[in-house]
């Protein structure tokens, strides 16, 4: 059983800057202490032969070849485009920049 007690968390509240009400004291005792608990028995079944480790399963990066296709060009690309300018896309100012 964990050590957390109703006093520990007015204390911890009042750090915090943190108005509890006494249902939430005690609501929050239980809690916490669950939680402390809960670590405590993770911590117990770790042993010093236990790689750390910061997912339970190993990850990798899969990749794939860069290939060269065919695309659009600038002038393809731009067909479509409701306005253009110097080559570009042109949109209205989002920003209030020039």
């Amino acid at each position: 059983m964990s050590d957390i007690t109703p006093e520990l968390v007015r204390h911890l509240a009042s750090l915090a800057r943190i108005d509890l009400k006494e249902d939430e004291v005690i609501r929050f005792t239980e809690q916490l202490a669950l939680i402390v608990d809960s670590v405590a028995k993770i911590s117990n079944a770790i042993d010093a032969s236990t790689p750390s480790t910061s997912h339970p399963i190993a990850m990798s990066n899969v990749y794939r070849d860069d290939v060269v296709e065919p695309s659009l060009s600038q002038e393809q690309a731009l067909s479509g485009a409701p306005d253009q300018a110097q080559g570009r896309f042109k949109v209205n100012a989002i920003l209030d920049e020039e």
